[in-house]
């Protein structure tokens, strides 16, 4: 499992959905999209001149280098690209440009039936060729108008005008998909594909380098095929490691939550208090803008940041009444405590331990273990000492009340720059006070 932000996440999820069956949303967006790319590709057919011979073989083999290339599921942060272009660009000056579009969805249609039949992809995602061709139609009309048939005899500005069409047919299709699914915006969207579009663009080039053997031959297309076999290697092992990565992350997760029952096998107190300081860490977090890895420290540490206290003998942990100096000063061993279990663990837990070891640092210097002041204490570890903070002001314990929301957000104001990071507090205020006036919205994170 994986923070949901995650590229990890992303590329994941991407690379899953082949396997699930379109929702009704998706079938509703295709509908319209497909519908418009069949219209398009049909004006292109009969409207586009038709200045190239039409030869059997040249659209066999274009038909089976598209077909090959669509094979190949090539990850990147924002997920996974088909990197057809390297095999699309040859095509453009191989087989009539009318007919580019409808042949790329045909062809598109093809390589989704061996997943079909290995019963990795959904039939249901057949519908998703169509829009999926949407690139096809720019670089088709735009060539179709120069009217050169040769990459040699095409001006470069040509070339990029048929690049840059293609990305935006491609992004035309995709945003309206997108839209009708999820109401993503247009903005939303070219933010998401960047890396595939700088993906396409690389490829183009490459694909630009074998059209001009391509029109010597048609057979030349072949030239393509170790890169497109080399491409299917990496992106296979690519899949191996992410499959991997999330096996180990789901692994640190249940360790984490081991830990943390047994803290609260150990403690009940301990135990809700970590949950409940679990919880305001990540809305903190979250509001904060915090990456997946740093939220990922804040979730774990949050969790643990008191796993330590298993080490403190439970005559001072359950002690009723007030703490004497050198029992507290055994009590303040447990963040040390902690980082040395989770060392022992390794991996992420170790980073983990440094933010539990600093969880008690303050913001002026005069915490423990190290004194540690201001933004050398890591920001995962103080937020989790100002959400600590608060959920111990509003608990009741056998020597004190708790307070009540008004008091406790009073205090934290108090605390900012001296024990607490300003910024922090004030996100966590902001936080506390909307979830006590929202109905329901004592829980922040989950």
């Amino acid at each position: 499992m994986f923070p949901a932000d995650s590229p990890e996440a992303l590329i994941a999820s991407a690379l899953q959905r082949d396997a699930s069956a379109l929702s009704r949303a998706e079938w509703r967006a295709e509908l319209v999209a497909g519908t418009l790319f069949v219209l398009a590709a049909g004006l292109a057919w009969w409207l586009l001149p038709w200045d190239r011979e039409f030869r059997w073989l040249n659209v066999l083999v274009a038909f089976g280098g598209l077909v090959l290339a669509s094979q190949v599921r090539f990850a990147v942060p924002s997920g996974y690209t088909v990197p057809i272009a390297l095999v699309f660009v040859p095509v453009l000056f191989l087989v009539p440009l009318p007919m580019v579009p409808a042949l790329t969805a045909l062809a598109l249609v093809a390589g989704l039936v061996p997943g079909i039949a290995r019963g990795t992809v959904r039939a249901s995602r057949l519908a998703t060729a169509p829009a999926n061709a949407f690139f096809a139609l720019g670089p088709a009309v735009v060539l179709a108008l120069w009217g050169d048939l040769r990459p040699a005899d095409t001006a470069w500005w040509a070339l990029m005008a048929a690049m840059a069409a293609q990305i935006a047919c491609d992004l035309l299709g995709s945003s309206l998909r997108e839209f009708l699914v999820r109401g993503a915006t247009l903005a939303e969207q070219l933010g998401e594909a960047a890396w595939v579009y700088g993906v396409d663009v690389a490829l183009s080039a490459a694909g630009l380098v074998a059209a001009y053997a391509v029109s010597d031959h048609p057979l030349h297309l072949l030239l393509l095929l170790p890169m497109v076999l080399l491409m299917h290697v990496f992106a296979s092992e690519r899949r191996r490691r992410l499959e991997q990565l999330g096996e180990l992350n789901t692994a640190y997760r249940g360790t984490a939550m081991v830990l943390g029952d047994m803290v609260e096998a150990d403690d009940a107190y301990t135990g809700q208090h970590s949950r409940e300081v679990l919880e305001l860490s990540l809305a903190v977090a979250d509001a904060l803008g915090l990456d997946h890895h740093a939220r990922r420290n804040v979730e774990f540490g949050a969790l643990l940041h008191d796993v330590g206290k298993v080490a403190i003998p439970k005559s001072i942990i359950r002690k009723e009444g007030p703490l004497d100096e050198h029992e507290w000063a055994i009590v303040r061993t447990h963040t040390v405590e902690g980082q040395q279990l989770l060392d022992r663990m390794g991996g992420v837990m170790s980073a983990i331990g440094k933010v539990v070891r600093s969880s008690h640092e303050r913001w002026d210097g005069r915490g423990y273990p190290d004194g540690l002041a201001e933004r050398d204490i890591p920001l995962e570890s103080r937020i989790i000492s100002a959400c600590d903070t608060f959920s111990a002001m509003t608990t009741t314990r056998s020597y004190r009340r708790a307070l009540s929301h008004e008091e406790a957000v009073a205090e934290l104001r108090g605390c900012a720059g001296s024990q607490l990071d300003p910024d922090v507090v004030r996100a966590l205020v902001v936080l506390v006070d909307t979830a006590a006036t929202v109905p329901g919205g004592a829980r922040l994170a989950s």
